[in-house]
C-alpha cells in the first residue's frame, strides 16, 4: 500500500484540515518511523493552514464561520425572528391576549411567593432566600406540608402574582416550579449546577436592594417566547439603573443559564466591567402546562418525556 505524498493531502474547501490517518503509513513496519512520518505530515498541514489563513487576511476575505451545534440547528417553523413582521401578526395577537399580557401592559406590580419542598435542607433554604434578594417584592415561606394546589389558592387570596416552588434531591436544589397566578401557565424546570453566593463570594454586601435589569437572550421559538415572558414577569418592569444590577437568562441549546451581575463603567464611560454577585444556576424546561398546577388533570402545552424523548430527538433539534 502506497502513501499519498504531502502535496496531495490538502485542506478542505470548508476550511477544516483533513489530517492524515496512521493507516496511510501502515506499510512502514517500524512503529517509531511510522509515527515520525505521521507527525511530519501533520506539522506540514498545520503550517499550510496558517499560511492559508494569512492569505485570506491579506486578501480581505471574510472569516469562515465554524460549524457548531447551534449553526447546524434543525429548522423550526415556530422560530420568530422579528415580531414586527407581517407574517407574525397572529403571534402578536396571541401574546397581546395571553395570561402574561397584563404584566407587560404594566397593569400591576409582581408579588412573588417562594416556597420549598417539605423539610428543605440548608442549601435549598439559602438558595430560596437568595432569590428573594434578586426578585423584587418577593417573600420566602415554608410549605408546612401544604400541597401545591392549596398553596396556589392561598397565594391568590393574598394577591401574589407568581409562585416558585423549589424542590430538592440529595440535599441539592434540583427542580423549580413556576406558577403564574391566577390563571397560569405553569412551567416545570430541572435545576442543576447551583452555586449559592457564599460559594462565589465572601459576603452578600455587594447585593443592594435596587430593582435589577432583566436580560432575556436567545429565546427564539414560540415556546421559548412564552418561557422567556414567564421568567421576565417575575421581576419589576421598572428597573432602578442606579443600582447597576442585572440578571440574565441566557438560552443555549435549551439550557437556560442564570447569572446575576453588578456592572460598572470606566472613567470614559465606554468599557463595562462585570462582577458576578451570585447565585448561579441552570434551568432545563421539563413541561409547560396550561392553567395552574394540576399533575393529574392538567393540560400540557409541551412536555419532555425523559430518556425516550432524548433518544428520539436529534442533537441538533432545539425547542426554545
Amino acid at each position: 500500500m502506497e502513501s499519498k505524498p504531502v502535496e496531495d493531502i490538502k485542506p478542505s474547501k470548508s476550511g477544516s484540515v483533513l489530517y492524515p490517518s496512521e493507516s496511510k503509513f501502515a506499510h512502514i513496519k517500524n512503529k517509531q518511523v511510522r509515527t515520525q512520518q505521521f507527525q511530519k505530515v501533520k506539522r506540514e498541514l498545520k503550517k499550510a493552514k496558517k499560511e492559508a489563513k494569512k492569505t485570506r487576511e491579506r486578501e480581505g476575505l471574510p472569516k469562515q464561520a465554524p460549524h457548531t451545534i447551534e449553526s447546524l440547528r434543525e429548522k423550526d417553523e415556530t422560530i420568530i425572528t422579528d415580531l414586527n413582521l407581517e407574517e407574525n401578526e397572529l403571534v402578536r395577537e396571541d401574546i397581546e391576549h395571553d395570561e402574561l399580557s397584563t404584566y407587560y401592559k404594566q397593569s400591576y406590580e409582581p408579588k412573588v411567593l417562594i416556597t420549598y419542598s417539605d423539610n428543605p435542607m440548608k442549601k435549598t433554604r439559602i438558595f430560596g432566600r437568595e432569590l428573594t434578594r434578586i426578585i423584587p417584592n418577593s417573600k420566602s415561606l415554608y410549605r408546612n406540608r401544604s400541597g401545591v394546589k392549596k398553596i396556589v389558592k392561598s397565594a391568590i387570596k393574598k394577591e401574589f402574582t407568581d409562585v416558585l416552588v423549589i424542590n430538592e434531591n440529595r440535599k441539592e436544589p434540583n427542580g423549580l416550579l413556576v406558577i403564574h397566578l391566577p390563571n397560569g401557565p405553569t412551567a416545570h424546570f430541572k435545576v442543576s449546577n447551583v452555586r449559592i453566593t457564599t460559594e462565589l463570594r465572601k459576603s452578600h454586601k455587594a447585593i443592594t436592594a435596587h430593582r435589577p435589569e432583566v436580560i432575556l437572550n436567545n429565546f427564539a421559538t414560540r415556546l421559548g417566547l412564552t418561557v422567556g415572558r414567564m421568567l421576565g414577569a417575575l421581576f419589576h418592569y421598572d428597573p432602578e439603573f442606579v443600582g447597576q444590577r442585572a440578571v440574565t437568562f441566557h438560552n443555549q441549546r435549551d439550557f437556560i443559564f442564570f447569572r446575576h451581575y453588578r456592572y460598572g463603567f470606566d472613567s470614559e464611560g465606554k468599557k463595562a466591567r462585570l462582577k458576578e454577585l451570585g447565585p448561579r444556576f441552570t434551568l432545563k424546561l421539563r413541561s409547560l402546562q396550561k392553567g395552574t398546577f394540576d399533575s393529574k388533570y392538567g393540560q400540557y402545552e409541551w412536555i419532555m418525556e425523559g430518556r425516550r424523548h432524548a433518544m428520539e430527538t436529534s442533537r441538533r433539534k432545539f425547542f426554545l
